[in-house]
Protein backbone atom coordinates (compact mmCIF):
# COMPACT_ATOMS: atom_id res chain seq x y z
CA UNK A 1 0.00 0.00 0.00
CA UNK A 2 1.40 3.40 -0.95
CA UNK A 3 0.89 6.19 1.53
CA UNK A 4 0.99 8.82 -1.18
CA UNK A 5 -1.99 7.56 -3.13
CA UNK A 6 -4.78 9.97 -3.92
CA UNK A 7 -7.01 6.98 -4.66
CA UNK A 8 -6.25 5.73 -1.15
CA UNK A 9 -7.01 9.19 0.19
CA UNK A 10 -10.47 8.96 -1.33
CA UNK A 11 -10.93 5.56 0.30
CA UNK A 12 -9.90 6.97 3.68
CA UNK A 13 -12.33 9.86 3.30
CA UNK A 14 -15.07 7.47 2.29
CA UNK A 15 -14.43 5.28 5.33
CA UNK A 16 -14.67 8.19 7.75
CA UNK A 17 -17.49 9.94 5.91
CA UNK A 18 -20.08 8.99 8.51
CA UNK A 19 -18.13 10.74 11.25
CA UNK A 20 -17.03 13.73 9.19
CA UNK A 21 -19.55 13.79 6.37
CA UNK A 22 -20.27 17.51 6.70
CA UNK A 23 -16.63 18.52 6.30
CA UNK A 24 -16.10 16.19 3.34
CA UNK A 25 -19.22 17.49 1.59
CA UNK A 26 -18.09 21.09 2.18
CA UNK A 27 -14.70 20.39 0.63
CA UNK A 28 -16.20 18.68 -2.40
CA UNK A 29 -18.70 21.52 -2.74
CA UNK A 30 -15.89 24.05 -2.78
CA UNK A 31 -14.04 22.03 -5.41
CA UNK A 32 -17.16 21.71 -7.58
CA UNK A 33 -17.80 25.45 -7.40
CA UNK A 34 -14.25 26.33 -8.41
CA UNK A 35 -14.39 23.77 -11.23
CA UNK A 36 -17.52 25.45 -12.63
CA UNK A 37 -16.01 28.91 -12.37
CA UNK A 38 -12.54 28.11 -13.72
CA UNK A 39 -13.27 25.15 -15.98
CA UNK A 40 -15.77 26.78 -18.32
CA UNK A 41 -19.23 26.40 -16.84
CA UNK A 42 -21.44 23.40 -16.13
CA UNK A 43 -21.26 21.70 -19.54
CA UNK A 44 -19.50 18.38 -18.83
CA UNK A 45 -18.61 17.90 -22.49
CA UNK A 46 -16.17 20.83 -22.30
CA UNK A 47 -15.41 21.10 -18.58
CA UNK A 48 -13.17 18.13 -17.77
CA UNK A 49 -12.31 19.55 -14.35
CA UNK A 50 -15.95 19.53 -13.33
CA UNK A 51 -16.37 16.00 -14.67
CA UNK A 52 -13.46 14.80 -12.51
CA UNK A 53 -14.93 16.51 -9.43
CA UNK A 54 -18.27 14.85 -10.01
CA UNK A 55 -16.61 11.41 -10.24
CA UNK A 56 -14.90 12.10 -6.90
CA UNK A 57 -18.12 13.40 -5.34
CA UNK A 58 -20.01 10.28 -6.34
CA UNK A 59 -17.20 8.04 -4.99
CA UNK A 60 -17.60 9.83 -1.65
CA UNK A 61 -21.38 9.35 -1.74
CA UNK A 62 -22.25 13.03 -2.02
CA UNK A 63 -26.00 13.17 -2.79
CA UNK A 64 -26.86 14.07 -6.38
CA UNK A 65 -29.13 16.90 -5.21
CA UNK A 66 -26.22 18.48 -3.33
CA UNK A 67 -24.02 18.31 -6.41
CA UNK A 68 -26.66 19.85 -8.67
CA UNK A 69 -27.44 22.63 -6.20
CA UNK A 70 -23.78 23.65 -5.90
CA UNK A 71 -23.23 23.56 -9.67
CA UNK A 72 -26.35 25.63 -10.33
CA UNK A 73 -25.34 28.22 -7.75
CA UNK A 74 -21.79 28.46 -9.09
CA UNK A 75 -22.93 28.67 -12.71
CA UNK A 76 -25.21 31.57 -11.77
CA UNK A 77 -22.36 33.46 -10.13
CA UNK A 78 -24.12 33.40 -6.76
CA UNK A 79 -21.19 32.29 -4.62
CA UNK A 80 -20.21 34.46 -1.67
CA UNK A 81 -16.69 33.05 -1.40
CA UNK A 82 -13.89 33.49 -3.90
CA UNK A 83 -11.50 30.54 -3.59
CA UNK A 84 -8.21 30.08 -5.40
CA UNK A 85 -5.98 27.05 -5.90
CA UNK A 86 -2.67 27.13 -4.06
CA UNK A 87 0.01 24.43 -3.78
CA UNK A 88 2.37 24.05 -0.83
CA UNK A 89 5.47 21.90 -0.47
CA UNK A 90 7.17 20.47 2.57
CA UNK A 91 9.09 17.69 4.26
CA UNK A 92 7.62 14.99 6.47
CA UNK A 93 9.11 12.47 8.89
CA UNK A 94 11.98 10.37 7.53
CA UNK A 95 12.80 12.87 4.77
CA UNK A 96 9.54 12.26 2.91
CA UNK A 97 8.41 14.89 0.41
CA UNK A 98 4.90 16.36 0.41
CA UNK A 99 2.85 18.43 -2.01
CA UNK A 100 -0.40 19.81 -0.60
CA UNK A 101 -3.08 21.33 -2.82
CA UNK A 102 -5.54 23.72 -1.20
CA UNK A 103 -8.52 25.86 -2.13
CA UNK A 104 -8.48 28.98 0.01
CA UNK A 105 -9.95 32.45 0.38
CA UNK A 106 -7.13 33.46 2.74
CA UNK A 107 -3.57 32.43 1.84
CA UNK A 108 -2.10 33.65 5.13
CA UNK A 109 -4.51 31.52 7.16
CA UNK A 110 -3.89 28.42 5.07
CA UNK A 111 -0.10 28.76 5.11
CA UNK A 112 -0.12 29.28 8.88
CA UNK A 113 -2.33 26.24 9.46
CA UNK A 114 -0.24 24.00 7.22
CA UNK A 115 3.00 25.16 8.80
CA UNK A 116 1.56 24.17 12.17
CA UNK A 117 0.47 20.76 10.81
CA UNK A 118 3.97 20.00 9.56
CA UNK A 119 5.85 21.30 12.61
CA UNK A 120 3.64 19.43 15.10
CA UNK A 121 4.05 16.16 13.20
CA UNK A 122 7.75 15.84 12.56
CA UNK A 123 8.07 17.90 9.39
CA UNK A 124 8.35 21.43 8.09
CA UNK A 125 6.71 23.55 5.41
CA UNK A 126 9.20 24.38 2.66
CA UNK A 127 9.63 27.02 -0.01
CA UNK A 128 7.93 26.71 -3.41
CA UNK A 129 9.90 24.29 -5.59
CA UNK A 130 11.69 22.53 -2.73
CA UNK A 131 10.22 19.09 -3.54
CA UNK A 132 8.13 19.50 -6.70
CA UNK A 133 11.04 18.22 -8.83
CA UNK A 134 10.47 14.83 -7.16
CA UNK A 135 6.98 14.56 -8.69
CA UNK A 136 5.45 14.57 -12.16
CA UNK A 137 1.93 15.55 -13.12
CA UNK A 138 0.28 12.42 -14.51
CA UNK A 139 -3.21 11.34 -15.41
CA UNK A 140 -4.42 8.74 -12.90
CA UNK A 141 -7.56 6.74 -13.64
CA UNK A 142 -8.78 4.28 -11.02
CA UNK A 143 -11.14 1.48 -12.05
CA UNK A 144 -12.68 -0.93 -9.56
CA UNK A 145 -11.79 -4.55 -10.33
CA UNK A 146 -15.23 -6.08 -9.81
CA UNK A 147 -15.47 -8.89 -12.41
CA UNK A 148 -13.10 -7.27 -14.91
CA UNK A 149 -10.36 -9.30 -16.56
CA UNK A 150 -6.92 -7.86 -15.80
CA UNK A 151 -5.44 -8.86 -19.15
CA UNK A 152 -8.25 -7.26 -21.14
CA UNK A 153 -8.24 -3.99 -19.22
CA UNK A 154 -4.44 -3.77 -19.40
CA UNK A 155 -4.63 -4.19 -23.17
CA UNK A 156 -7.33 -1.53 -23.43
CA UNK A 157 -5.34 0.81 -21.19
CA UNK A 158 -2.21 0.49 -23.33
CA UNK A 159 -4.22 1.04 -26.51
CA UNK A 160 -5.71 4.15 -24.89
CA UNK A 161 -2.27 5.64 -24.23
CA UNK A 162 -1.36 4.43 -20.73
CA UNK A 163 2.31 4.59 -19.75
CA UNK A 164 1.83 2.43 -16.64
CA UNK A 165 -0.72 -0.05 -15.32
CA UNK A 166 -0.92 -1.22 -11.71
CA UNK A 167 -3.14 -3.29 -9.48
CA UNK A 168 -3.76 -2.14 -5.93
CA UNK A 169 -6.20 -3.70 -3.49
CA UNK A 170 -9.54 -3.80 -5.32
CA UNK A 171 -8.54 -1.39 -8.09
CA UNK A 172 -6.76 -1.17 -11.41
CA UNK A 173 -4.65 1.99 -11.76
CA UNK A 174 -4.13 3.44 -15.24
CA UNK A 175 -1.42 6.11 -15.46
CA UNK A 176 -0.96 8.39 -18.45
CA UNK A 177 1.16 11.34 -19.44
CA UNK A 178 -0.57 14.59 -18.56
CA UNK A 179 -0.89 15.49 -22.25
CA UNK A 180 -2.53 12.13 -23.04
CA UNK A 181 -4.85 12.01 -20.04
CA UNK A 182 -7.98 13.44 -21.65
CA UNK A 183 -7.83 11.24 -24.75
CA UNK A 184 -7.10 8.14 -22.65
CA UNK A 185 -9.97 8.91 -20.30
CA UNK A 186 -12.37 9.35 -23.21
CA UNK A 187 -11.14 6.14 -24.85
CA UNK A 188 -11.64 4.04 -21.70
CA UNK A 189 -15.00 5.68 -21.07
CA UNK A 190 -16.05 4.83 -24.63
CA UNK A 191 -15.05 1.21 -23.98
CA UNK A 192 -17.55 1.17 -21.12
CA UNK A 193 -15.30 1.39 -18.06
CA UNK A 194 -16.64 3.12 -14.95
CA UNK A 195 -14.13 5.15 -12.96
CA UNK A 196 -13.71 5.16 -9.20
CA UNK A 197 -11.66 8.33 -9.60
CA UNK A 198 -10.08 10.17 -12.51
CA UNK A 199 -7.79 13.19 -12.26
CA UNK A 200 -4.40 14.77 -12.78
CA UNK A 201 -2.21 13.76 -9.82
CA UNK A 202 1.32 14.53 -8.68
CA UNK A 203 3.00 11.14 -8.97
CA UNK A 204 6.44 10.63 -7.38
CA UNK A 205 9.27 9.88 -9.81
CA UNK A 206 10.79 7.62 -7.14
CA UNK A 207 9.35 6.25 -3.93
CA UNK A 208 10.91 6.27 -0.49
CA UNK A 209 10.17 2.86 1.04
CA UNK A 210 9.15 3.04 4.70
CA UNK A 211 9.60 -0.14 6.72
CA UNK A 212 9.87 1.09 10.33
CA UNK A 213 6.45 0.94 12.01
CA UNK A 214 6.76 4.07 14.18
CA UNK A 215 7.91 6.13 11.20
CA UNK A 216 4.98 4.79 9.18
CA UNK A 217 2.58 5.90 11.93
CA UNK A 218 4.16 9.39 12.02
CA UNK A 219 3.72 9.81 8.27
CA UNK A 220 0.15 8.53 8.37
CA UNK A 221 -0.61 10.96 11.18
CA UNK A 222 0.76 13.90 9.18
CA UNK A 223 -1.28 12.87 6.12
CA UNK A 224 -4.40 12.57 8.28
CA UNK A 225 -3.88 15.99 9.92
CA UNK A 226 -3.27 17.67 6.57
CA UNK A 227 -6.32 16.06 4.98
CA UNK A 228 -8.41 17.18 7.94
CA UNK A 229 -7.64 20.87 7.33
CA UNK A 230 -10.68 22.66 5.88
CA UNK A 231 -8.71 24.21 3.01
CA UNK A 232 -6.80 21.09 1.91
CA UNK A 233 -8.08 19.20 -1.12
CA UNK A 234 -5.21 16.87 -2.07
CA UNK A 235 -2.13 15.46 -0.33
CA UNK A 236 0.67 13.72 -2.21
CA UNK A 237 3.69 12.08 -0.61
CA UNK A 238 6.59 10.15 -2.14
CA UNK A 239 6.49 7.38 0.46
CA UNK A 240 5.64 3.74 -0.04
CA UNK A 241 4.86 1.56 2.95
CA UNK A 242 6.44 -1.86 3.11
CA UNK A 243 3.90 -4.34 4.44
Amino acid sequence: MSGHSRWNNIKRQKEKSDAKKGKIFTKIGRELAVAVREGGGRDLSINSRLRECMIKAKALNVPHDNIERIIKKAAGGNLDENYESVSYEGYGPGGTAFIVEALTDNRNRTASNLRRCFEHNGGNLGAPGCVSFLFEAKGVIVIEKEALDEGSIMEDAVESGAVDFQTEDDNFIVITEKSEYESARKSLEFKGYKFYSSEISMVPTNYLTIEEENLKKQIEKLIEVLEDDDDVQNVWCNCEFQE
